[in-house]
């Protein structure tokens, strides 16, 4: 179904734009972003609106309650939760399950992208996150993990478009399978993983080309057993990277940044997000959320409440700029898929854009040059 666009409009302030900042108007016909008028400006000497790229996060298992596994209405309430949030294109994200049941959930994100909603972020499709991951490395997956087979992956790419899948490469024949997944254009991420810091270079070589929410579920850096963890901060170009401060300490997300240049930022959100405190779903698994964050009846982190203007503060806080933060919450992202279209402002590219007030607060969301979240702060062209 198609999803309509506004026809003409122009957005005010300061344009976050490839060359850099600009002070004037961004001009936007079907959607897509027509002209981007200016002057070289530092946003911290005025006070208007903040114009960046529509955040894009390759993470999220769920919001406003709902869990991308319970089926089409889930992943229509997560979508139009996380767009509140400037989250503008978003991979709906599975949980490790039973073979049945993982086939029943891409079904129901296939129907959700047959009649997406008008009011959320784009879905652009799946990030299987298991089951094929270490089960001594289970983190708060449930404990159906299991060894792939290029068999089973075809029937699962038959039924959603999976454009992103974690696996450990340590697993049988998971080498081949990491070729396969390659040549068929799907991205390899390597998580919930025992392997050593070889077994992460030579799965890198095979075409794995990130790391699932680094630091986290995986094997742990040491000076004489690199592990997982040195294998991405020695190799990787991109990772994603979970930047609640909850799930990694300051000083190792600092780390990762000096050492992979395309480091993103994911919110690995729960159904939990944009809700209160409470009890709430994870795939089979029932979490809670309290003190910021969420967690299983053991007290292992099950996920996070984490939304992406937090995600663009939080690395602010630790140093960065506004434009290197934006870079990895839209640019960085968009790359790692392959997307050139979205998570800039530039001529061409879908009007995606969200626009912060001086001290990056929420101000409006649009997709596809449609105001879907806050109030238009100037009038259509």
């Amino acid at each position: 179904m198609p999803i309509p666009t506004e026809p003409s409009i122009s957005l005010r302030g300061n344009l976050l734009t490839p060359s850099g900042w600009r002070l004037g108007e961004l001009h936007v016909d079907a959607g897509r972003i027509r002209a981007v008028e200016g002057e070289a400006v530092d946003p911290a000497d005025n006070d208007l609106p903040r114009l960046l790229p529509g955040f894009i996060d390759l993470h999220v298992h769920g919001g406003g309650g709902a869990d991308a596994m319970e089926g089409q209405k889930a992943v229509a309430t997560l979508a139009e939760t996380h767009v509140r949030f400037g989250t503008t294109s978003l991979l709906a994200t599975t949980m490790t399950a039973r073979r049945d049941e993982v086939r029943q959930a891409l079904g129901e994100i296939t129907k959700y992208l047959e009649s997406p909603s008008t009011v959320a972020a784009r879905v652009l499709g799946v990030h299987l996150e298991g089951p094929y991951i270490n089960p001594g490395k289970l983190g708060a997956q449930p404990q159906h993990a299991q060894t792939a087979s290029i068999e089973e992956l075809d029937a699962l790419m038959a039924l959603a478009p999976i454009r992103l899948m974690t696996l450990a490469p340590e697993l049988s024949g998971h080498a081949e399978v990491i070729r396969y997944l390659s040549d068929k254009g799907v991205r390899v991420q390597l998580g919930h993983t025992l392997g050593s810091y070889e077994e992460g270079v030579e799965a890198l070589a095979h075409g794995a080309c990130g790391f699932t929410h680094l630091f986290n579920a995986m094997t742990g850096l040491h000076h004489r057993k690199p592990g997982m963890v040195g294998a991405a901060l020695a190799h990787a170009e991109y990772a994603e990277l979970i930047p609640d401060l909850l799930h990694v300490h300051p000083g190792a997300i600092r780390a990762a940044l000096r050492c992979i240049p395309r480091l993103y930022a994911v919110t690995d959100s729960t159904a939990a997000a944009g809700m209160p405190d409470g009890e709430y779903k994870l795939g089979e698994q029932s979490v809670t959320k309290c003190l910021g964050g969420v967690r299983l009846a053991d007290g292992t982190l099950a996920g996070s409440t984490l939304t992406m203007d937090q995600a663009l503060r939080n690395f602010v806080t630790l140093g960065l700029s506004l434009a290197e933060a934006s870079d990895r919450l839209s640019l960085f992202p968009a790359e790692f898929l392959g997307l050139h279209d979205i998570g800039r402002l530039s001529v061409g590219a879908k009007a995606d854009v969200v626009t912060l007030d001086a001290d990056l607060n929420i101000v409006s969301v649009h997709v596809d040059g449609r105001l879907v979240c806050g109030e238009s702060h100037v009038p259509h062209a």
